[in-house]
């Protein structure tokens, strides 16, 4: 499974929700990047993805982007595709 890693706050209910749906899909280990705790860390996601806002959800290498996309990505029948990748 491709290691998933996600930029996140302690209070967003959309970290709360993307963690849960990749939990469901089999994710055992999520590398959790906070970025209310280390505002570098905030600038290096936007460096990375454009965005603002969190969650910011990488699978392996992929850019996912936020709750909203995930569940999108889900919908559409290419998140497990995607976390199964090698």
């Amino acid at each position: 499974m491709q290691a998933v890693k996600m930029y996140t706050t302690a209070m967003c209910p959309y970290c709360v929700q993307a963690k849960r749906i990749l939990t469901f899909k089999g994710v055992a280990q999520i590398e959790e990047i906070r970025v209310d705790t280390v505002p570098q860390e905030r600038m290096k996601m936007m460096e990375l993805t454009g965005r603002r806002t969190v969650p910011q959800i990488f699978i392996g290498s992929t850019h996912v982007g936020g709750c909203d996309d995930l569940m999108a990505l889900d919908s559409r029948g290419g998140l497990i595709p995607l976390l199964n990748a090698v």
